[in-house]
């Protein structure tokens, strides 16, 4: 059995399968339920291929039952690659998204495990990536319990099968030998019950970079009396022996770490009749088909975000939704427009039934319509271009660009990334940026500007020359059909930025910096270009009270309130109600933080009345003098919007002993 599979958005690397966008657009729908959804359909696909290759006797990897997602690290800093693998800056969201996912995952049968879960990579592991085998990142306290680890303390809540420790050392312990995660933290504290697997060639890094011990049959005996029970490499295969024949470990420390990898097996059914589990009758019908092909859409949907949406013509109307009847022509342009690349982002499986930006938008116009396709221009460029001349003479320009996973990943994946697959700035690429330029100037017509990509970047050196702006993440194998929905009006806009899109990465600190200090929305008060939580809509809506949150005791179990939200616009919507909360004067607390979200569908002229609580134990906070979280009484603001920096409604309540 190899123990080696992925499945972060979708059965990765292991031939056909329903391709869903990316972690962070799927963080995006602010949509927990769904995600929910989404996992328990790639637990579906991946029973079904593990079935079909057993019954070949084809043990390969990536074929498994235990799946090395979510990647539930903090993406602190907009220069990290591998964010786009993220739920986002905000651990609430984040714990929210990744357990969701993790019960999706492993399924609701009373005996057997549909399929194993691992919360990677723990911990405090967000970049930078070239020196992520060697770093040694210095964090305090209260920032590893509110931020780093909050989220990695949600999934063990939640039952979690397998933790992956990182890496990195965290204040000079590695990740996979040091005492502090995985011993005092992991099992004494919290109770994992789970197998814990470090990160491919993790214990390597351990005497070869890091240095902290003399040699392989060290590390072995270190890893394992630290609790690993696992090792994605070879190094606990040959050296266990060696470290046990040096009386560095004993045998029973090699029985109690291999018991709890047995556990997984046992309860995902591995020694047990076929008939006795109900997943083993999964087979072909249960892969890539259209259930989940409406799945992956429907996330697509809701992922994406309207950045812009500008006023056109004499009446001065907003320009999307576009009426198909008012386009007799049109061009769809860009370097991603048909890139397979920018629909699948990093850790992905492979589709027969990908529909791109332009089979999406042909897709969804009549066969009387004029759509025409140019590449236009490349990703180093700055002086020749396509389609400007086509586009002079078409009713609307539709132009994809931005990032494909080759410009921003996992070392070594994005091999045309300048920063070992990290981000060295926000910039747009310069050619992408002068196209945009040259098709504003080439033709009088609109301009819409859909970017691709898996983190923050600078939109305003294209705003001024498009109408409308769609951000698509990388939105998986529907990611075209998803758009021209989007853009016709059969579904309004309805994605949140699960991240701030900064001015500039000159505003926040030194990258390897860990303190969370002038990071993330939660502690970040300088201007910005789109808040965390941004997201615009066809429609409007006006929040009202119901019932406001009342004074409490520390020892209560949750704040509620009550909210009603009407449709005011024109257009049948979701809406997403974000709820942030703002802390008693008390040193170092966060500027303020999401503590409850509600995604409520609404159609036009009707409202919705909207129950938002939010668990007492949800406002601790980490108490430095004595070592453990506590609630802080005083008063508490809250402030509802659609945004972390939108009050459409607010108040106050207190807590008191």
């Amino acid at each position: 059995y190899n123990w080696w599979n992925e499945s972060l958005h979708g059965v990765a690397r292991a031939g056909k399968a329903t391709v869903f966008p990316q972690a962070l657009g799927m963080a995006a729908s602010f949509n927990d339920n769904l995600l929910n959804e989404v996992a328990n359909a790639i637990s579906t696909e991946a029973r079904a291929k593990n079935n079909m290759a057993v019954a070949k006797d084809r043990r390969l990897q990536y074929m498994g039952l235990n799946f090395w997602s979510p990647n539930i690290n903090i993406f602190r800093d907009p220069r990290w690659g591998r964010g786009q693998e993220t739920y986002g800056e905000d651990p609430f969201l984040t714990g929210k998204m990744g357990t969701a996912y993790v019960k999706g995952l492993q399924g609701t049968d009373p005996k057997y495990m549909k399929a194993a879960a691992c919360a990677k990579h723990f911990a405090v592991h967000s970049g930078p990536e070239k020196n992520r085998h060697s770093i040694d990142v210095i964090v305090d306290e209260k920032d590893l319990r509110e931020t780093y680890l909050y989220a990695f303390k949600k999934l063990v809540d939640a039952k979690v099968e397998t933790v992956m420790c990182a890496y990195n050392r965290v204040n000079s312990e590695p990740c996979c030998t040091g005492k502090t995660l995985l011993k005092d933290i992991l099992r004494n504290e919290w109770k994992f019950g789970g197998h814990v697997v470090t990160d491919c060639w993790a214990l390597q890094d351990i005497y070869e970079s890091h240095k902290t011990l003399p040699n392989s049959v060290t590390v072995a005996a270190e890893a394992i009396k630290a609790g690993v029970n696992m090792d994605c490499s070879g190094l606990l295969q040959k050296d266990a022996i060696n470290a046990l024949n040096q009386k560095l470990i004993t045998q029973k420390d090699i029985d109690n770490a291999l018991a709890p990898t047995l556990r997984t097996q046992f309860k995902l059914g591995f020694y047990d009749k076929a008939e006795d589990n109900p997943y083993r009758k999964y087979g072909i019908d249960s892969i890539a088909n259209t259930y989940h092909r409406n799945l992956s859409r429907k996330m697509a949907e809701q992922s994406m975000v309207l950045l812009k949406n500008g006023e056109v013509g004499d009446k001065k109307t907003k320009l999307l939704p576009l009426k198909k009847e008012d386009y007799k022509s049109m061009v769809v342009v860009g370097p991603n427009a048909a890139a397979l690349d920018a629909l699948l982002g990093n850790y992905h499986g492979i589709t027969d039934k990908a529909v791109n930006f332009v089979e999406g938008i042909a897709g969804a116009v009549d066969p009387d319509t004029r759509v025409e396709y140019d590449m236009g221009c490349d990703f180093t460029d700055t002086k020749n271009f396509g389609g400007v001349w086509a586009a002079s003479m078409a009713d609307l320009t539709i132009a994809v660009i931005g990032f494909t996973p080759v410009y921003e990943g996992e070392e070594g994946d994005a091999f045309l990334a300048d920063g070992k697959g990290d981000r060295k700035n926000m910039d747009l690429p310069a050619s992408h940026i002068a196209y945009i330029k040259a098709l504003r100037k080439g033709t009088k017509s609109p301009l819409v500007a859909v970017v691709t990509g898996g983190s923050a970047v600078d939109i305003s050196a294209i705003e001024p020359y498009v109408d409308a702006i769609v951000f698509a993440w990388y939105p998986g194998e529907q990611g075209g059909t998803a758009l021209a929905n989007l853009l016709f009006g059969k579904v309004s806009p309805s994605g949140h930025l699960p991240v701030s899109f900064y001015k500039s990465f000159s505003d926040l600190p030194d990258y390897n910096s860990y303190a969370m200090a002038g990071r993330t929305y939660r502690y970040f008060d300088k201007e910005v270009q789109y808040p965390f939580g941004f997201g615009l809509s066809y429609t409007t809506f006006g929040y009202n009270w119901i019932q406001k949150p009342e004074n409490t005791k520390t020892t209560s179990d949750k704040i509620s309130m009550q909210i009603k939200i009407d449709n005011t616009g024109n257009y049948d919507a979701d809406e997403v109600s974000q709820v942030y909360i703002e802390y008693p004067n008390v040193d170092r607390m966060p500027l303020k933080e999401l503590k409850a979200f509600k995604r409520s569908s609404i159609t036009k002229g009707k409202s919705q009345i909207v129950t938002l609580e939010i668990p007492l134990q949800e406002l601790q906070k980490w108490d430095d003098t004595k070592k453990q979280f506590k609630i802080y009484e005083g008063k508490y603001n809250v402030k509802i919007g659609s945004n972390s920096r939108d009050a459409m409604l607010e108040t106050s309540f207190e807590i008191v002993k």
